[in-house]
């Protein structure tokens, strides 16, 4: 893809030509720290309140203290700047038409499928065990992977295991997935394993989500507790079930075009610095605040069933295949960098 630094801001109509990071005059000016002075775009795809916007928010405050105001990061939550399209966000920050984002592994395989190799299911048994996956080896094997798109890795923080919540019945066997039509993000992780359950999983932009449950064209959704509740699901799901069956992770990016040759040596150390915090800062976050919400989503009617490992092992047997499938196709390096047997 061309680079064509910031120039698809004017397609969204957004007066922004002064925020250019990259294109900015003052660039070169340092302030007694040595920071430049610069302002940089971030762009997410979640809404003000979910995980990514409130990670890039938290990055941005830190560099701001930290540089005394020099470095500017601009959040533009909802892909604003991708027209709510987040393929188009991946594009962008591929091609330098944003500084910094921050996407889920499942959107950012829109690129290469094995940025999915972490979802396989029931691969982490608990969110420390996917910490120390990606910490060791995981983030590695993302960073040389983003490499071949002109994209640097800086970071990952959790998106939340994915839950499943639904408007027909409570579901505590794998006989109670089929036949309920479930909205998916895409992709052969989520769409083979509901498919494997013999549900109808239908791959839909989750900005359509609440509306086709309210209306009935959906019977339900899966999803980390944290989106499931700033999405208010609560009102018009009836069921959840926590089964944790795969693990999701939204990746700290920035445009390495930019990245490399705008930014100064001690500003991408600061950058670095500060995108590895506010992501543990997002992972403890949202920890924190899973059983809270839980607790509230029981207190607006929602029947919540907890699986035990015993009732857990024969949805892991039913998907035993999928599960060798995709491992086979995602690789023996990308299974052991994700400590995935």
């Amino acid at each position: 893809m061309k680079k064509k630094i910031l120039s698809t801001l004017v397609v969204v109509s957004l007066a922004i030509t002064t925020l250019m990071g990259c294109g900015n005059d003052n660039i070169s000016q340092k302030n007694a720290e040595g920071y430049q002075k610069i302002e940089l775009i971030m762009a997410v795809n979640g809404t003000d309140i979910q995980i990514d916007t409130l990670v890039a928010k938290k990055f941005s405050e830190l560099v701001a203290e930290e540089s005394n105001g020099n470095i500017e990061i601009i959040v533009f939550p909802n892909d604003q700047l991708a027209g709510g399209n987040a393929t188009k966000g991946i594009e962008m920050i591929a091609d330098g038409s944003v500084d910094l984002a921050a996407y889920a592994s499942s959107v950012i395989s829109v690129l290469d499928e094995r940025f999915l190799v972490g979802t396989i299911p029931w691969s982490y048994n608990n969110y420390q065990e996917a910490r120390k996956a990606i910490d060791e080896s995981g983030g590695e094997y993302y960073a040389n992977l983003l490499k071949e798109y002109d994209i640097t890795f800086l970071g990952s923080f959790h998106n939340g295991f994915r839950q499943l919540t639904n408007s027909k019945h409570a579901v505590k066997t794998p006989e109670d997935v089929k036949g309920l039509k479930i909205r998916v993000p895409g992709g052969e992780v989520y769409m083979g394993v509901f498919n494997t359950f013999r549900a109808d999983p239908v791959a839909m932009s989750w900005s359509e989500v609440f509306t086709a449950i309210q209306q009935g064209t959906i019977d339900g959704q899966e999803n980390g507790v944290s989106i499931t509740d700033t999405s208010k699901m609560y009102e018009v799901q009836d069921y959840l079930t926590l089964w944790n069956y795969t693990y999701e992770n939204d990746l700290f990016v920035a445009n390495s075009t930019i990245w490399n040759e705008y930014l100064q040596p001690k500003t991408r150390e600061l950058l670095q610095e500060k995108a590895k915090e506010a992501c543990e800062w997002g992972r403890d976050y949202l920890e924190e605040q899973e059983e809270v919400i839980i607790n509230k989503f029981e207190q607006n009617g929602m029947e919540v069933t907890r699986l035990t490992e015993q009732e857990l092992l024969p949805f892991k047997e039913t998907v035993t295949d999928l599960r060798k499938n995709l491992m086979d196709k995602y690789g023996e390096d990308a299974c052991e960098a994700f400590q995935i047997k």
